[in-house]
């Protein structure tokens, strides 16, 4: 990321954060769970556009977003580019993005991912994760941490959003496979849980 874009960042970072803290007021369970240094990668389930600007309120960390290159285009080019976002094609294997993701990490900083790659809109709790985060997890030896978002996205609703970071691990497989139903199986598993705790997700 470039210098200018890292301030751009600081100075964005904390008013999307208070505004959105005042207009949603979500309930962040765990943020302490985020190391303080070290490459990182924070994967979980995707329910909004909206769940960005919730991870913000997490972390003092910059997350650099893997993010679906269609938000680059037009107006939205320079502002998603200035919020760290590393552009990812969809429509094929990225390795470019999945390059730049491995260079982040390379360089001891945070990697945010939705592994599902789209909004679930299915019935399911979530839906198959692709490879991209334990790939560049297990390339850069870096620490996970699932989390999970659970609620809906209510203006003025306290509690009406729920973020729980789970513990962080790191792969101990081999098997892109095996971790991969790992981190599927830890996210879930928040999921699960914190829909029992919020009275407001119905």
């Amino acid at each position: 990321m470039k210098k200018e874009d890292a301030i751009l960042y600081r100075i964005l970072r904390p008013i999307v954060n208070g505004l959105f803290r005042v207009l949603y007021r979500p309930t962040i369970i765990g943020s302490d769970n985020i190391p303080k240094e070290g490459p990182v990668v924070i994967c979980g389930n995707h329910t909004s556009i909206f769940d960005i600007p919730l991870l913000f309120c997490t972390t003092k960390r910059t997350i650099h977003f893997l993010a679906k290159d269609e938000l680059f285009r037009g107006i939205g080019k320079p502002f998603f580019k200035a919020m760290a976002c590393i552009p990812v094609n969809r429509r094929k294997k990225d390795h470019e993005a999945l390059e730049k993701a491995i260079k982040v990490l390379n360089d001891q900083k945070l990697i945010g991912i939705f592994p599902e790659g789209t909004f679930n809109r299915t019935n399911d709790i979530i839906m198959p994760f692709k490879f991209g985060a334990v790939s560049m997890s297990s390339k850069t030896n870096s620490t996970i941490v699932p989390f999970s978002i659970t609620g809906k996205y209510k203006i003025f609703r306290k509690n009406s959003v729920t973020i729980c970071f789970g513990k962080p691990y790191k792969i101990n497989t081999d098997s892109l496979e095996e971790a991969n139903n790992e981190l599927m199986d830890k996210v879930k598993t928040l999921i699960i849980k914190n829909r029992k705790d919020n009275k407001n997700e119905k």
